[in-house]
């Protein structure tokens, strides 16, 4: 009798410690509904149109294979699966670059690419040096800033993409 009512206060606290959260956030209908944390919906921003310049540093993408899948995700192709993280530098004053990065980045999981603003002067000395992964601006920018000599650097991938 004693073990009777020493289980029956047992289950009663696990009741109580694990039954009432779990039912307080819900995830017994989310189970029901067939959704979990692992599938939440992903928000794809659409690539903005205009023209747009993209380097990639060939120092730090040795890999040709890996390179040329990033290529043709920076022209908007669809990509499988690549493992390698990426940091993409965008000129503060670009609002077009920013907005057309954040789409760039919203095609792939949480984390993979890194988006920094910069002061342009900076962004551009860094790119001359390359001291830079992906530079990525508008082509109003890019002109506005004079950058045609990042055209024709040896270490850098040029991707020259969209509309005018």
């Amino acid at each position: 009798m004693i073990l009777l009512r020493h289980a029956l206060v047992v289950t009663a606290l696990l009741v109580l410690t694990l039954g009432i959260p779990l039912f307080a956030t819900g995830y017994p209908q989310r189970l029901a509904s067939g959704t979990d944390a692992v599938s939440a919906a992903t928000v794809v921003l659409a690539q903005p149109s205009g023209a747009y310049v993209v380097l990639i540093n060939r120092e730090r993408h040795p890999d040709a294979e890996k390179l040329a899948t990033w290529v043709d995700f920076f022209n908007g192709k669809d990509i499988g699966f690549l493992f390698e993280d990426i940091s993409c530098i965008v000129a503060s004053g670009d609002a077009a670059g920013q907005k057309l990065a954040r789409s760039f980045q919203s095609r792939l999981p949480e984390n993979q690419m890194k988006v920094r603003t910069e002061d342009a002067t900076l962004l551009l000395s860094k790119a001359e040096y390359g001291k830079y992964d992906v530079l990525l601006l508008s082509k109003e920018a890019f002109d506005a800033y004079q950058a045609e000599e990042l055209l024709e650097k040896e270490d850098a991938e040029v991707i020259e993409a969209g509309r005018e």
